[in-house]
């Protein structure tokens, strides 16, 4: 038996807008609640694990099972992430890669050693006189600051003898840090 949409239609517009809204509403609802569903086991997972942990640490205050310990040192996650003294020649040929690479002139450089006893750090000082174009100087920067992150850019100074020209002189300095450990 097939109904026309026709009789549907028209027996909805008997009926009136209120019982109509009133399934939507409840199909809303129980759409709303599906959701809820969820939320529900998420909290019940939750109230789990705190019952675990608070069972835990219960434990810990008895006596029963030994605390975590866990140290937290700053410092040594930098260290860890620096390079080791002996590198600090591979740092300084990938300076003058990047610098070749950038078909830029660096002159010979004035290099010094420095050792902070409380950290364990050393620091490699580096002033370097070079000469290129601005745009070259640039990415030769963007690129050593990104390939060596433990490189510290302190202090650039750039020139030009004539206005018109497009080459710089200057020199740059430099602190490499590294790991003494």
């Amino acid at each position: 038996m097939r109904v026309s949409s026709l009789r549907v239609h028209e027996y909805l517009r008997q009926l009136g807008w209120a019982p109509l809204a009133g399934v939507v509403l409840m199909l809303g609802a129980a759409l709303h609640g599906a959701g809820q569903i969820g939320q529900w086991q998420d909290l019940q997972a939750l109230q789990a694990r705190s019952e675990d942990v608070s069972e835990q640490l219960a434990q810990v205050r008895r006596g029963e099972r030994p605390a975590a310990v866990v140290s937290v040192d700053p410092l040594q996650g930098l260290q860890q992430q620096l390079p080791a003294q002996p590198q600090a020649t591979e740092a300084i040929e990938r300076l003058y890669r990047l610098a070749r690479d950038e078909k830029i002139s660096l002159s010979r450089g004035e290099y010094a050693l420095g050792v902070d006893p409380d950290t364990k750090l050393a620091r490699y000082q580096i002033l370097l006189p070079l000469r290129g174009s601005y745009l070259q100087i640039r990415r030769f920067l963007q690129a050593l600051l990104a390939q060596m992150p433990a490189l510290v850019l302190e202090d650039i100074d750039l020139q030009r003898k004539r206005i018109g020209d497009s080459e710089l002189t200057g020199r740059i300095r430099m602190t490499l840090y590294l790991s003494r450990s």
